[in-house]
């Protein structure tokens, strides 16, 4: 059976502000992107999302769009956009464009012709209320970034509604014009090679038709983000939101081959949903739950098991361990789990998105009060997406071979010795370690399409089987920070193909199999290793 690419690639998330300067200003852009596509065939990766790149005033870093079907002049142009599109398809390399359709910019044609007056003829393609009774907002819906989701307007006396900013209204999608509007985009871009889309808070295009107020959330607690002291019942997840995502669906099946994958924070039960009735939904509802799973064996195995088991018949799994809005995994489970949840990632079932910079086991960068960007972190400093968003370190130089200027947000510390150029030296680091994953992935019918199984899993290892048909991999993980043996039910020698301690161990391990701390090993069977073409990347000292 021959899979479409989205299933048995890997996708690589570019934050464009981050990922090169081309031009000597401190800031991320296409040409940038282009000019490394060499080092992204090097590390094995099949696709590559790009974050927001449309002209925006950047109140939300391009979250916030003014026209799309253009890109701003901070990452160069239309032209420089088919230059890359056309770079990466001469190297095999899939591209996915951010596509935002819950809501503009407040300097979006559109949403200046709204507000202008409430007979104009835009009026309608955004969400319009009058005040309530007491003259405050329509109901008691918030913000994602504080406060009431409604902003006054004084010029036409209502109010519209912004699941974000203030700078960023959301478009009415019960409106057919703005349908037709937005559909036309995926078309401009379609036709311009783009092969697939990552659709941004998908779930919240649709809102309730009656406006009625969110539940209070009984678990929040005073300190807890404000956006979670209420239920968003009626502000996200509507159903009425699959008939937006089946009408999105439509138009990519005007195009050969292309993804649709959707941003969604819901649990899974919810998540699945978004395939749609008889698949014809999103390809990838984006799996975000390794994100906020307590990074234990225990938890991580009922995830994966809970996840395996709502999948509806034919549904094609994926796995997301870090993104530009959350803090990235070394952030959150350490330098020497990072090895791990890399292995664990690119092993499990189903479409793995890998974050630029998780390969070099970039943390947590403390930003400087005067250095903040995001709007979230100037509103609270814990609650900012900034340290998630750092430069890609690519040498040892003194802007790290990002730019020749001083970047937009600092660099880690330690990027002297944490950057691209000393890594791929050094066979032990983790950028060889996902490297190597990578690799092998892409050579193992196993790992692309076989089947997962749970094997064991205790206070401290999770084991599991990955098959197809007469082959198998084995992957054991030791999340605790001490040795430990892991007695094998499956019996048989298997042969150690990779250690995430990067030294190579080769030798065949029976019933037992010593892990040492903070180690995870992926095992193939005498016959697994006939399902690896032997193709194997060079050293990365040769290349």
């Amino acid at each position: 059976m021959s899979y479409s690419w989205w299933r048995v690639g890997t996708i690589y998330q570019i934050y464009p502000r981050s990922f090169q300067d081309s031009n000597g200003d401190g800031v991320g852009d296409l040409d940038g992107v282009r000019g490394r596509l060499d080092y992204l065939v090097w590390l094995g990766v099949d696709a590559i999302w790009i974050s927001p790149i449309y002209p925006s005033p950047m109140h939300d870093f391009g979250y916030d769009v003014a026209d799309y079907r253009d890109v701003d002049p901070i990452f160069g142009s239309l032209e420089s956009f088919d230059r890359l599109v056309g770079a990466a398809h001469a190297r095999q390399i899939k591209v996915i464009l951010d596509f935002v359709p819950n809501h503009t910019s407040i300097m979006h044609p559109w949403f200046i012709d709204s507000r202008r007056s409430r007979s104009s003829e835009k009026r309608d393609w955004y969400i319009w209320r009058d005040a309530a009774a007491d003259g405050g907002p329509p109901n008691n819906w918030l913000s994602n970034f504080g406060g009431s989701a409604w902003a006054w307007d004084e010029a036409t006396g209502q109010y519209y509604h912004h699941a974000f900013l203030a700078e960023q209204p959301d478009l009415n999608w019960r409106n057919p014009d703005v349908r037709a509007a937005m559909h036309d985009v995926l078309r401009f871009w379609s036709r311009r090679g783009v092969d697939g889309f990552r659709v941004d808070v998908v779930s919240d295009v649709i809102k309730d038709a009656a406006f009625r107020d969110n539940p209070l959330n009984p678990a929040w607690t005073p300190g807890e983000p404000e956006i979670r002291r209420l239920s968003p019942t009626y502000s996200t997840d509507r159903p009425e939101a699959h008939d937006v995502v089946a009408g999105f669906r439509r138009v990519i099946e005007e195009f050969d081959n292309r993804v649709l994958i959707g941003e969604i924070y819901l649990p899974i039960e919810r998540l699945v949903a978004y395939y749609g009735e008889n698949l014809l939904g999103l390809h990838l509802p984006f799996n975000f739950h390794l994100l906020s799973v307590a990074w234990t064996a225990p938890d991580v195995a009922a995830l994966i098991e809970t996840y395996e088991s709502a999948l509806p018949e034919g549904g094609w799994p994926n796995w997301v361990l870090s993104n530009h809005d959350r803090p990235r995994a070394a952030a959150r489970v350490g330098q020497e789990q990072a090895r791990v949840a890399a292995m664990l990632l690119l092993t499990l079932r189903g479409t793995p998105t890998l974050y630029y910079g998780d390969e070099l086991g970039v943390g947590h960068v403390e930003i400087p009060p005067d250095r903040i960007q995001d709007p979230c972190g100037k509103r609270d400093p814990g609650l900012g997406r900034d340290p998630s968003r750092t430069p890609m370190q690519w040498d040892a130089s003194p802007f790290a071979g990002f730019s020749t200027h001083a970047p937009w947000l600092p660099l880690t510390p330690d990027y002297e010795t944490r950057n691209v150029e000393v890594m791929r030296h050094d066979a032990t680091s983790i950028l060889s370690l996902v490297r190597s994953l990578l690799h092998y992935r892409r050579r193992s019918a196993a790992l692309k399409e076989g089947e997962w199984s749970l094997l064991s899993q205790d206070s401290s290892i999770l084991a599991y089987k990955r098959g197809w048909g007469e082959y198998s991999i084995i992957v054991v993980l030791n999340f605790s920070g001490l040795p430990r043996i892991w007695s094998n039910p499956a019996g048989g020698e298997p042969r150690i193909a990779i250690s995430t301690h990067g030294d190579r161990r080769a030798e065949a391990v029976g019933t037992t199999v010593p892990l040492r701390a903070n180690e995870g090993l992926m095992m193939e069977t005498a016959r697994a290793s006939n399902d690896v073409t032997p193709n194997k990347p060079t050293d990365p000292a040769s290349s």
